[in-house]
């Protein structure tokens, strides 16, 4: 039975799907209140903060205490291209880079409506090369990402593989958002546990996301459809209510068959990302606590 804590993660998802058809909403109210994301995940202790511009875009320096100050985790935060923020998202990530006794690096990639794809793409990909040009081994950097943060991070690693790049030494995957075509089979089959992402919402994201004129079936907005042999080992983390699982199941599927190291846990009864409620929710700490023990020996730790 899922925990009473876990279920703030159900309640947020329900007054955010309440906001969506509250015709008196401001517009940018609705943004605001999508910066109380955070409120669920609870502060890691004996983490610092520090922001930073020099990567290119906005990005923050988690440290903990303890951290190997050679070995990175390079946060991408989630919020559909079109939300999300340093703020939303720190406290999760020093959750994460506090149990894997590594830095995290969070960026902020540009988002929807102003920025389409590729710019997002192109912001992991030069985040990812910055560090390597501060002396940062590829084999002692992870990716990790939340949703669209998690797509976005197998997106960002064929990326970089197109551009001759050492590619990290892992992926750390929150209920991570893949197809742009919208066919898992559990965006119907879970859409009366799932109270918000739902395929009224999701699709008009896709479109905005895709607006240029790309592919909803292009490796590098799709992975679905990517070569994915030779990739880092990948752990790969849904919950089973949540309209995305197809997405998770589909993606370890087809690294698996790609011959690629790959982890998939689903947990019962729970949301998507529901690792947001670290700090609070035993099944969020019980999570990323697994990321950890399987992280640490891929990065030499």
């Amino acid at each position: 039975m899922a925990s009473r804590q876990s279920a703030a993660v159900r309640e947020m998802y329900v007054r955010w799907a309440q906001e969506l058809t509250d015709p008196d909403l401001d517009p940018q109210q609705r943004v605001e209140n999508g910066e109380h994301w955070a409120d669920i995940t609870r502060e890691p202790r004996g983490v610092d903060y520090s922001e930073t511009d020099e990567p290119g875009r906005p990005a923050m320096w988690i440290t903990p205490k303890s951290a190997a100050p050679d070995r990175v985790i390079l946060g991408l935060h989630g919020g559909g291209f079109v939300g999300g923020s340093l703020y939303t998202h720190r406290k999760l990530f020093g959750h994460l880079a506090k149990a894997v006794g590594a830095k995290a690096l969070l960026v902020h990639y540009r988002l929807n409506p102003e920025y389409h794809h590729p710019a997002p793409l192109h912001d992991a990909v030069s985040t990812y090369r910055w560090l390597l040009e501060q002396g940062y081994a590829a084999e002692h950097i992870a990716l990790s990402g939340d949703s669209s943060g998690g797509g976005l991070c197998v997106t960002a690693v064929l990326r970089a593989r197109e551009l001759d790049l050492p590619l990290p030494a892992a992926l750390l995957l929150m209920s991570p958002w893949v197809d742009m075509e919208l066919t898992s089979e559990t965006l119907e089959a879970n859409r009366e546990k799932d109270p918000y992402f739902r395929r009224e919402f999701i699709q008009p994201l896709v479109d905005l996301h895709l607006s240029d004129g790309y592919s909803p079936k292009d490796p590098l907005v799709n992975p679905l459809y990517a070569d994915l042999a030779g990739f880092p080992p990948m752990f790969v983390q849904a919950g089973a209510d949540e309209t995305g699982l197809g997405d998770a199941q589909r993606l370890a599927e087809h690294a698996k068959a790609a011959g690629v190291d790959v982890r998939l846990d689903v947990f019962p009864e729970q949301q998507h990302t529901f690792q947001m409620a670290a700090g609070y929710a035993p099944e969020a700490d019980d999570a990323l606590a697994r990321f950890a023990s399987w992280a640490r020996p891929r990065l030499g730790l």
